[in-house]
C-alpha cells in the first residue's frame, strides 16, 4: 500500500527532509497541506479522499504531491520501485478531469518504467511525474510552473530525476533544468536540448524488424504495410525512418491536416483515427496515448503484429491473451519503446550518440529472447518479458541482501 504525500508550497525546498523524517511529522505535514487545500476552495474533500484511496490501493513505493497556487496545476511524483537505483522517468504535462486520474496516470506510467529499466537490466528504479494543467499554459506562466517543478526535484534530492514524456518540451526541461541537476535531456554544458523522440523511434524500429523476422522469418520493413498511429515526437520520426526502409505506410493522427501533408510526402496513404484500427496492415504501430488496445478494440485489428512506442497499451494486462489467441505477436511496450530512456541518461553521463544509438539498437536482441522463450511456452510474450523483469530485481535485491549481511557490524555480547 503506498502512501499520498502532499506538500505545501512553502516546502518545495526541502522536501526530501520532510520524507524522511518520523512517521508522525509527516502525516501532519501532509494533513496540514491537504486541510489549507480544502479551506481555500482548491479542491473539494471529496476529490481528495478520492485521490488518498486511489493511492492506497497501489503496489508502489508513494506519491508525493503538490499543488501550484499560481497555475492552479496538480503535480504529482510517483515513485514505484528503486530496487535498480534511483528513480529515473518522464515528465507528462496534461489537462486531467480529477486530480485522481492525474496520479494514476502517474502511478501506471511508474510502475512501466519500472518494467523498463528493468528489462534492460538498467541501474535507475521506475518513477514517473504528472502535472496536470487546468488549461493551456504559456509564456511565464508555464515557465513559473516549470522553474517550481524544478525546485521541488531538487528539493527531493535526486530520489527522482524527470526527462520529457508527452506535452513536456525539451525546451520545457531545460526551464525546470534552471532549478535542479536532476533532469535528464538538456546538456547545461552546451545549452544542447536533447530530444529522447529519435532514440525512442529507433528501438521501435529495430523492435518492428525483429517482430517481423519472428513473424515471417523475414525482417524487411520493405515488404510491408505499417500503419503508424499517432505521428508526434516519436511516431513521426518513425515514420521517417520506416520510409528509407521502403517501408508501405499507413498514417493516422488526430492533427489531421499537417500530417496528411506528412503522408504525401513519405508516399503514404492517410486513414481517419476511427479507422485506424480496423485497417488491413502487416504492422500495427500505436504511438500515441496508451490504454488503445482492449478486448473490444483489438477484434477489429487485421495485423499479425502490435509494436509501438505508446506507453500502457494495453487496457488490461489479459488483453496480451487475446492478441495471443488470435495470432498477433505483441511487443511488449514497455520493451519496444525504451530507446528513449536508454540514450537519454548515457548521453547525459557523456556518451557520443553513435554508443547511444548502438545500445538502443540492443532492443531487438531483448526482444528477440523474449519471443523466444513465450514461442517455446506457448503464451504471449508479455509474460516473458515480465518473467525477465522479476529476474533482474530478485537478482539486485538478493544482492544488496548479501551486501547488507557482508557489511553489518559484527554482534557483540553485552
Amino acid at each position: 500500500m503506498a502512501e499520498l504525500k502532499i506538500i505545501g508550497s512553502d516546502e518545495i525546498n526541502c522536501a526530501r527532509s520532510l520524507l524522511t523524517s518520523r512517521d508522525g511529522a509527516r502525516r501532519d505535514l501532509h494533513e496540514r497541506a491537504a486541510r489549507e487545500l480544502v479551506e481555500a476552495g482548491r479542491v473539494t474533500r471529496a476529490a481528495l479522499e478520492e485521490l488518498e484511496q486511489a493511492v492506497k490501493r497501489w503496489r508502489g513505493l508513494c506519491v508525493i504531491s503538490y499543488y501550484d497556487l499560481e497555475t492552479a496545476s496538480w503535480v504529482f511524483i510517483a515513485l514505484h520501485d528503486t530496487t535498480l537505483g534511483d528513480a529515473v522517468g518522464g515528465c507528462r504535462i496534461c489537462t486531467y478531469g480529477t486530480p485522481a486520474d492525474a496520479a494514476l496516470d502517474a502511478m501506471r506510467l511508474a510502475e512501466a518504467m519500472t518494467r523498463k529499466w528493468a528489462v534492460i537490466d538498467s541501474e535507475f528504479g521506475g518513477g514517473k511525474s504528472v502535472i496536470s494543467i487546468p488549461r493551456s499554459l504559456e509564456g511565464r506562466e508555464r515557465a513559473g510552473l516549470l522553474r517550481r517543478f524544478g525546485q521541488l526535484l531538487e528539493g527531493l534530492g535526486g530520489i527522482y530525476n524527470a526527462g520529457a514524456d508527452l506535452g513536456a518540451s525539451p525546451s520545457d526541461m531545460a526551464l525546470m533544468a534552471e532549478a535542479t541537476r536532476h533532469i535528464h535531456g538538456f546538456d547545461r554544458a552546451t545549452g544542447q536540448q536533447l530530444d529522447p523522440g529519435p532514440f525512442t523511434a529507433l528501438g521501435v524500429l529495430a523492435g518492428i524488424k525483429c517482430s517481423l523476422q519472428h513473424v515471417y522469418n523475414d525482417a524487411a520493413p520493405g515488404k510491408r504495410k505499417i500503419l503508424i498511429q499517432g505521428l508526434g515526437h516519436v511516431g513521426e520520426p518513425l515514420a521517417r525512418m520506416l520510409h528509407r526502409e521502403g517501408a508501405q505506410l499507413i498514417l493516422s493522427d488526430l492533427s489531421g491536416e499537417r500530417m496528411r501533408g506528412l503522408a504525401k510526402e513519405l508516399d503514404g496513404r492517410w486513414v481517419e483515427p476511427e479507422e485506424a484500427q480496423t485497417t488491413a496492415c502487416d504492422v500495427y504501430a500505436p504511438c500515441a496515448r496508451g490504454g488503445v488496445l482492449s478486448r473490444q478494440s483489438i477484434s477489429g485489428l487485421r495485423c499479425s503484429v502490435v509494436a509501438g512506442a505508446a506507453n500502457n497499451q494495453l487496457e488490461r494486462p489479459e488483453v496480451a491473451d487475446h492478441l495471443h489467441r488470435r495470432a498477433i505477436l505483441y511487443a511488449p511496450d514497455f520493451v519496444i519503446n525504451a530507446g528513449g530512456a536508454i540514450s537519454l541518461p548515457l548521453l547525459h553521463k557523456g556518451a557520443s550518440e553513435a554508443e547511444a544509438r548502438a545500445r538502443v539498437l540492443g532492443i531487438a536482441q531483448t526482444l528477440g529472447h523474449i519471443f523466444d522463450e513465450a514461442a517455446s511456452l506457448d503464451e504471449s510474450p508479455l509474460h516473458a518479458a515480465e518473467r525477465q523483469v522479476a529476474r533482474v530485481l530478485a537478482r539486485k535485491r538478493a544482492e544488496g541482501a548479501m551486501q547488507n549481511s557482508t557489511f553489518a557490524p559484527a554482534a557483540t555480547d553485552s
